[in-house]
């Protein structure tokens, strides 16, 4: 099940930064219009990855949790089953906020095309701007929720293995497969991808939001420090999979 989240999270990142040098191309350029469908791309992808970072948390927090409450032994007892099921889920959530952001894309487009005529330009200019707000509060929302889903079982996790580590060493217990080692850097590994995904979504909401971003210069060094973020996070996954 690990494996299966972390091959589609690395298929997915992947194509997210193709995707992102190509839009990025083509906004340097002024060629928006041609290159739109990769934006729409970055969006599926950039969603479909905080919901499957989101997964792979609460994964091994589900299970690694030694809690006794029933509902955490039910969740234990299928949450491997349950891996393909919340995969198509997580497809299924970036699908339909996709959708939606190439509707509102395309009706915008129209809207702006629509200017020439002087009798309609104050409802369509209200009309533009309703649908920029709504679009930009939905993928805020569909990008918080993995994220809280994310940062909640992050930090459980770290406070379980911190109390278990805390009565390793009052034990002082020397077994090899639990050792207090393993504990510490499993911490410090938990600690780097909190930190590094927390700044990646503060700088995607950053993006989203327009913050920033009234000289061209600081939009190219947000974008570079943003997929930055995404090559380092993704490596780290990738070679701490096998720990």
């Amino acid at each position: 099940p690990v494996d299966m989240i972390l091959t589609s999270l690395g298929i997915c990142r992947f194509c997210q930064l193709w995707s992102s040098m190509l839009h990025n191309f083509g906004s340097h350029f002024h060629l928006n219009y041609n290159f739109w469908c990769f934006g729409i791309i970055w969006q599926f992808t950039n969603i479909l990855s905080f919901w499957l970072t989101s997964l792979l948390a609460v994964f091994y927090c589900v299970k690694v949790s030694f809690f006794s409450h029933p509902i955490f032994l039910w969740m234990k007892w299928r949450i491997v089953r349950w891996v393909p099921r919340l995969l198509l889920g997580s497809l299924l959530v970036s699908c339909v906020s996709t959708i939606f952001s190439a509707t509102s894309y395309y009706i915008i487009i129209q809207f702006i095309s629509m200017k020439d005529f002087p009798r309609n330009s104050t409802m369509l200019e209200r009309l533009e701007a309703f649908l920029w707000d709504f679009s930009t509060l939905r993928q805020v929302v569909v990008l918080v929720i993995p994220f809280l889903l994310f940062l909640a079982s992050t930090v459980l996790l770290m406070a379980l293995l911190s109390r278990h580590l805390k009565q390793m060493k009052d034990l002082h217990t020397g077994h090899p497969i639990s050792s207090p080692e393993a504990h510490s850097a499993a911490l410090r590994s938990l600690g780097i991808f909190l930190i590094l995904f927390t700044f990646y979504f503060l700088t995607v909401l950053v993006s989203i939001l327009d913050v920033l971003f009234n000289k061209e210069s600081w939009f190219w060094a947000w974008e570079a420090i943003i997929y930055a973020l995404v090559s380092i996070h993704s490596t780290l996954l990738m070679l701490s999979s096998a720990k």
